[in-house]
């Protein structure tokens, strides 16, 4: 079974302080959506990844989500 391609589009610069845009890219244990399935071009997924790490390395986001823990 496939699955499902979602497309989610950018359209704007990626902002590593928006944490609900980039909370759509998470997955809910906290694993970063793969670019096969967000349906994004190799350099938006490269900013995404950038913006995500930089929002977890100052406290935005969590690494991994509370049900996980």
């Amino acid at each position: 079974m496939k699955a499902k391609k979602v497309k989610r589009v950018i359209d704007d610069y990626i902002d590593y302080k928006d944490s609900k845009k980039l909370q759509k890219f998470v997955t809910d244990q906290g694993k970063i959506i793969p670019r096969r399935i967000t349906g994004l071009s190799a350099k938006q997924h490269r900013e995404l990844v950038r913006a995500i790490k930089r929002a977890r390395q100052i406290a935005i986001m969590p690494y991994i989500a509370d049900a996980v823990k």
